[in-house]
């Protein structure tokens, strides 16, 4: 009776330990290596690729080199995917209003000012950042190429088969088709997940990959009611998609973060005063996307964190006087006031206020706030055209 106890509390203790062991295999990283060299014909031409590549990016006029927003993006990488991973890492920050962020099979990755505008906190940034770092290290660049050619290869010998014994070949080659497809939706949900490893490893919080997904969401929301079309969120990827549905993988990413540290800090104050020199002409490009929904909810959420300061303000001037309505001009006027009023200085302000009350028949403001604008800018490239409004 005492060796059947003590049987069973040896397997008793074993079982207290199975979720333990599971926990800690869930967030456990596999081994890296460094300065990998390519090893064969295809990786040598990828490299190569990569390398041009980098090369353009590094020399791009839409290069943010001013301040160290570089500097900040690779400490975050680094804390992210650890400092062992990220010794080789180059990033370069491009100025392009678009949420994204690529890493090539060389080690450089750039990311995108858009990205920057509609991410919240670091962690959130760190984890589109481990997500690109993951594809790096599973050497997905490699693979998809390597699916796509043998596909590809496939196809061609089918038809060639086909054409041969006058049997048709339309349904092999769209199946064939759609395994490329699927491949690269797989590698996505790959990345997601060592991605989220990532983030467990560096004490960010683990639920950060899926609130990405969810604030794009309401981002397509908002620009499609901007554009007076009903919101239409896919639920699942389409035969043709190369990455998984954006409410797929936000699901996805909340079910599996749940399985993690729940993480610490997000270090929402440490990104806002990182991107905070910057923020004016990232909000000026996303302006000139001409996507009023969009802008008027990436605005509305970036109010949130520091309330409507006067950047935020001036762009939502902007917003409304770019769509030029009556009603528009008129929330532009008030919007350039109230920048004004909480401390936005550029003489652009004048400008922009005095064109939106002429646009709207308020001529004696007008003129007033234009006459302000050269007072203070009188060397400015406008100036002749301007003094033409004023009949000077």
């Amino acid at each position: 009776m005492k060796a059947l106890a003590l049987a069973m509390a040896v397997l008793a203790g074993f079982a207290t330990l199975e979720p333990v062991r599971a926990a800690e295999d869930a967030f456990r990283l596999p081994p890296y290596a460094h300065a990998y060299e390519p090893q064969n014909v295809d990786e040598r031409g990828l490299w190569m690729e990569a390398d041009e590549r980098e090369r353009q990016i590094r020399d791009s006029a839409l290069r943010i080199r001013d301040g160290n927003l570089e500097a900040y993006l690779r400490d975050v990488l680094c804390r992210e995917v650890g400092q062992d991973r990220c010794l080789g890492v180059r990033v370069y920050a491009m100025e392009i209003p678009m949420f994204n962020a690529a890493m090539m099979a060389n080690g450089s990755m750039e990311v995108w000012s858009g990205l920057l505008l509609r991410v919240r906190t670091e962690a959130e940034l760190a984890a589109i950042l481990g997500h690109e770092f993951a594809h790096f290290e599973l050497r997905h660049s490699l693979n998809g190429f390597k699916n796509k050619r043998g596909a590809s290869d496939a196809m061609a010998w089918i038809s060639v088969l086909g054409g041969i014994s006058n049997t048709p070949v339309g349904g092999a080659n769209l199946s064939l088709l759609g395994s490329v497809y699927r491949f690269g939706r797989d590698q996505e949900s790959q990345a997601d997940l060592l991605g989220l490893k990532y983030l467990a490893n560096s004490g960010y919080p683990a639920n950060s990959a899926s609130q990405v997904w969810q604030t794009l969401m309401a981002e397509e929301d908002a620009s499609a009611l901007g554009r007076k079309q009903r919101p239409r969120q896919k639920y699942t990827a389409g035969f043709f998609d190369t990455h998984p549905a954006s409410f797929e993988r936000a699901a996805r990413l909340a079910q599996e973060a749940a399985k993690l540290p729940v993480g610490g800090d997000a270090r929402t104050k440490e990104y806002q005063q990182a991107i905070a020199p910057y923020l004016p002409r990232f909000l000026s490009a996303q302006v000139k996307l001409n996507d009023f929904g969009g802008s008027e909810y990436i605005l509305s959420n970036l109010s949130q964190r520091s309330g409507w300061t006067g950047d935020l303000l001036f762009a939502r001037a902007e917003l409304h006087r770019a769509r030029a309505t009556p009603r528009d001009l008129q929330l532009a006027s008030q919007f350039y006031r109230e920048a004004k009023t909480a401390g936005y200085s550029n003489p652009d302000l004048d400008r922009n206020l005095g064109l939106s009350l002429l646009r709207n028949g308020q001529t004696e403001e007008g003129r007033a706030a234009l006459s302000s604008y050269l007072a203070a800018y009188p060397e400015a490239s406008d100036a002749k055209a301007i003094n033409a409004l004023l009949g000077n």
